[in-house]
């Protein structure tokens, strides 16, 4: 999914004499698409031909976790803040809307742990991401350990969007890159991972 950080606003109110925080992180969304990328220098050098801007390499550990709703991950990413992730998005090949919170955190370890306890955990996803912008468009060329490449597109979406100039710009990537439909991804990485057998599990290094 993605994903420019932002520390949540706290606002204190006053009910009965006692002092409520309200510590709600509101929903953001995008339009996103994910494909096998074939040939990984191609699409690095489209990216450059767009003139896309490059933000570079960031080497990200994903842990998710089991969760009745939706989608749970804890990222770990370097370089880097550990933040967790909660998202919704339907499973199909195609352009497909998602919404999703972000919520920094400090200490990953007692948190991983902290959720396994009490989730479990559905499996971990070490890939390398390199990361380039394109009129708010996120282009992400993915490496991910056990599955190979990918390329993944996020358009993220301001709060009043109706979400049809997001599947605009990714309809004209996916065409610029030449995304066909066999190469559509409906599902993430840890449930493909979960298919080849290949997932990493609770007490893996």
């Amino acid at each position: 999914m993605g994903e420019g950080e932002q520390a949540p606003d706290f606002e204190l109110q006053d009910q009965d004499g006692k002092a409520e925080m309200d510590a709600s992180i509101p929903a953001r969304r995008n339009v996103e698409l994910k494909a096998k990328d074939l040939v990984p220098e191609r699409s690095l050098a489209i990216c450059r031909s767009l003139n896309a801007v490059d933000h570079g390499v960031i080497s990200q550990r994903d842990i998710y976790f089991d969760v009745p709703n939706g989608g749970l991950k804890l990222r770990e990413e370097e370089p880097g803040e550990p933040h967790l992730i909660q998202f919704q998005r339907a499973s199909q090949p195609q352009e497909r809307p998602s919404s999703y919170r972000i919520i920094p955190i400090e200490d990953s370890v007692s948190v991983r742990a902290a959720l396994r306890e009490s989730l479990g955990e559905r499996g971990v996803v070490v890939k390398r991401r390199h990361l380039f912008l394109w009129h708010d468009v996120r282009i992400h060329l993915d490496e991910v350990q056990g599955l190979g490449s990918f390329l993944e597109l996020e358009a993220v979406a301001p709060a009043d969007s109706d979400l049809s100039s997001e599947y605009q710009l990714v309809a004209e990537l996916r065409d610029a890159f030449r995304i066909t439909d066999e190469t559509l991804c409906a599902t993430g990485y840890v449930d493909q991972l979960h298919r080849t057998g290949t997932v990493e599990c609770a007490g893996d290094p």
